[in-house]
């Protein structure tokens, strides 16, 4: 794997750390909901799909 695309990943999972910490997390503990679902679980499954969908990129990119 490239160096590059390395950096990417590590840099992925800093930024996860952060969106994954308990004071960004508790922005989204609200009494909302998104089609019938609590805000702070469509905040922790979209930055999880997010994640798996930016690091697929990133290691598609490394195949080629």
């Amino acid at each position: 794997m490239k160096k590059r695309h390395e950096q990417k990943l590590i840099i992925l999972s800093i930024g996860l750390f952060i969106a994954f910490s308990i004071p960004i997390s508790l922005l989204f503990n609200s009494e909302k909901e998104v089609f019938g679902y609590p805000m702070l679980l469509v905040y922790v499954f979209a930055v999880w799909m997010l994640s798996i969908i930016i690091s697929f990129v990133i290691v598609k990119k490394y195949d080629e």
